[in-house]
């Protein structure tokens, strides 16, 4: 199976299954289903790692040269910066902005539940930060500040079923499928880390052109709470995310640099294949 559109919906509804809670064991059919789908899922992950190898060689294995060299992906990494986001702020039919979320709601794998994932058996210092960074995502204790159903209240206020696969592009499934993937597996753990940390080094600029084009469309504050707020609070947990979860990381164990590395890069790497995708589906310039 070479199509890449079949091979993410059949890895998107694997995950599906595979992270929903249920009380019905799997049959003889489901295991082996699913044996096949994690051999699927670990050639789709090898083959983006290769395509970021050469480049995750670069990141130094010093700790605060590797934290310099991380940070300095929010200007240089692939996908920063792309022209999408400002036409979406400046220009953007409310139409296109439906089109667009759609696509964010169907690659939003659910942070918390990535990160719940995977701090297990993470050293104390990197999951007490793990666990600092669940609470934000999880409104400190309080079910109107949870971020995950922040976004579900602006896809319902446009229209958008998050649970309706029609009209998502396969690059946006890929975006999610990898990050459960990595986060999923525990050889892909650290890769995950560099994955998590970029999400909340890169984020901040998007969102908050996301959020200016949502409120020049009228959408009210409460339904764009999702962008209005990261586009402050990443930056704050981009910098702790930094210090006390790679850092340290890489200062116990300087080989872990390059998973980490390469699994940043993956994720900027998918995220600029959304992008790509999503301007010539808007007919936007690039």
């Amino acid at each position: 199976m070479n199509d890449p559109s079949s091979v993410q919906r059949r890895l998107g509804a694997h995950n599906h299954a595979r992270l929903t809670p249920t009380v019905a064991p799997p049959t003889e059919a489901d295991e082996r289903e699913a044996v096949e789908l994690r051999a699927i899922e670990r050639r789709f992950v090898e083959t983006e790692r290769e395509l970021v190898s050469a480049l995750a060689t670069e990141a130094p294995t010093e700790a605060d040269a590797f934290v310099d060299w991380f940070q300095a992906l929010e200007l240089n990494g692939p996908g920063q910066r792309d022209p999408l986001f400002c036409a979406l702020e400046r220009t953007a039919s409310r139409e296109d902005m439906v089109w667009f979320l759609r696509q964010e709601v169907a690659g939003e794998a659910g942070f918390e539940d990535l990160v719940a994932l995977t701090q297990v058996k993470m050293p104390a210092r990197v999951k007490l930060e793990l666990a600092r960074n669940y609470w934000d995502e999880m409104g400190r204790g309080h079910a109107s500040g949870m971020h995950g159903p922040m976004l579900t209240r602006l896809a319902e206020e446009l229209g958008i079923k998050e649970t309706d696969p029609d009209g998502v592009v396969w690059e946006s499934l890929a975006l999610a499928n990898l990050m459960v993937a990595l986060a999923a597996n525990r050889h892909y753990a650290y890769h995950a880390i560099g994955a998590l940390g970029v999400i909340e080094l890169t984020a901040p600029s998007r969102a908050a052109k996301v959020n200016t084009a949502l409120k020049r469309l009228g959408i009210d504050g409460a339904a764009r709470g999702y962008f209005a707020l990261h586009a402050t609070l990443d930056v704050k947990h981009s910098k702790a995310w930094n210090q006390e979860v790679m850092r340290p990381l890489v200062e116990e164990n300087p080989a872990l640099a390059r998973p980490m590395a390469e699994g940043a890069l993956m994720r900027l790497r998918a995220g600029a294949r959304c992008f790509d995708r999503y301007r010539r589906e808007l007919r936007i310039a690039s």
